[in-house]
């Protein structure tokens, strides 16, 4: 390839990367519009330490459990003179894109755990998964590690597909949340003394949306720029994104009765759903998909925190788990040919792909979790929930002029 072709590559992915660098604040501003104001500024610090130690994480280590690379060495091999290192440093901008979706993990299970996590055993919590959970996974899903995805090949005609992890990111880290909402228990007064639910109201309409709006937008670097390339980059994969993103908007609509935490939560919904099979699926297809997930958080959210009485804060189990599982299923059957796909897909291998994602995930959450709480602990003490992790961890409050009475 030539240097103008090597230089666009670089370029293309980069605004991938910051695209899906900024879907970190939408995570951010959507767990601040959930959480009460007691609790704002612990959601944005969170978010953003969890970006830095996933960053310095898998550079070190995740990057190369998964593609079997390593940056320790000089800076002109890292530029594209040294092997396995492509012209121009397209390796190392591939690298910050990859290290967008590994820092998706810790960011989901953020709005799972909120308002009760202490801070430090969460960190450490974001170093394991990103180090070596997460990236084992995804190598063996997206580098062929271990040879999982040429036994489904030869074996059902097709590897698990998921273009842009639906299953690898999303249901990956919302099983993951599920293990560690389960080990953290309930806040306090989410559930009167005989178990029914005291509705706890979103602090911020206007800061959800905005963090809605912020990840919508991101995700089509999310979706699109996976594709690595200029070359490989596809209108099909954009247009299935957009279909997606408007059908889980309209169903969550009507499902969730015009409830505004659905509405938009239901794009984000579709937008889940739709990674897997956004590059072979029909848009017609994708706007089925959408909204099929848009009904599924919907109802899986009411169901989750009224009748199994899990206290998933921002309801990242049936969002990213379920609907994630919904995506990686679904490519299989809409990526067909017979449902105007471009084929290629298979499934069965779909189906099993996205169980053991679900398995592996849900085994190494309460793993990680269960370690931290029997080493360090993992809630705050009921005082300090109760004032709040604002005050608690972080020493300031969302309003410190307001706290002063100033």
């Amino acid at each position: 390839m030539n240097d103008t072709g090597v230089g666009g590559d670089v370029f293309f992915v980069l605004v991938g990367a910051i695209l899906v660098f900024a879907m970190h604040g939408g995570f951010a501003f959507l767990e601040v519009g959930t959480v009460r104001q007691k609790n704002q500024v612990n959601a944005l610090v969170k978010i953003l330490v969890d970006f830095a130690l996933s960053t310095v994480t898998y550079f070190f280590v995740g990057y190369a459990v998964a593609y079997g690379t390593t940056f320790l060495v000089n800076a002109a091999a890292l530029s594209g003179g040294g092997d396995g290192f492509e012209l121009q440093g397209l390796t190392l901008v591939k690298f910050f894109f990859l290290t967008t979706f590994a820092a998706a993990i810790p960011a989901i299970i953020s709005g799972g755990i909120a308002e009760r996590m202490k801070f430090w055993p969460q960190c450490l919590a974001t170093v394991a998964l990103v180090g070596i959970v997460y990236p084992l996974f995804e190598g063996l899903m997206w580098n062929g590690n271990f040879g999982f995805q040429s036994w489904l090949e030869t074996s059902f005609g097709a590897p698990f597909h998921d273009f842009a992890g639906s299953v690898v990111v999303h249901a990956v880290g919302g099983w993951i949340a599920l293990a560690a909402v389960l080990l953290l228990g309930a806040r306090i007064g989410r559930y009167d003394r005989n178990g029914n639910p005291v509705g706890i109201p979103p602090s911020s309409l206007p800061w959800l949306a905005m963090g809605s709006w912020m990840l919508c937008v991101g995700w089509f670097g999310f979706n699109v720029m996976t594709a690595g390339s200029l070359e490989g980059a596809s209108g099909l994969v954009a247009i299935n994104s957009l279909m997606a993103m408007a059908g889980g908007i309209l169903v969550a609509l009507l499902v969730g009765r015009n409830d505004p935490g659905f509405v938009h939560n239901g794009a984000l919904a579709g937008l889940v759903a739709v990674c897997a099979g956004s590059d072979v699926m029909h848009p017609v297809g994708s706007l089925v998909v959408g909204g099929v997930a848009g009904a599924v958080f919907v109802i899986g959210f009411g169901y989750c925190q009224n009748r199994l009485k899990i206290d998933d804060v921002l309801g990242v189990w049936p969002l990213h788990g379920i609907c994630g599982a919904w995506g990686g299923i679904a490519a299989g059957f809409f990526g067909l040919e017979a449902f105007g796909g471009l084929g290629g897909v298979s499934p069965m291998s779909q189906l099993i792909g996205t169980a053991l994602g679900i398995l592996y995930a849900s085994a190494a959450g309460f793993a990680v979790y269960g370690l931290l709480k029997t080493t360090m602990g993992l809630r705050l003490t009921p005082e300090e929930e109760h004032l709040g992790a604002d005050l608690a961890i972080h020493k300031i409050s969302a309003n410190p002029e307001h706290d002063l009475g100033r």
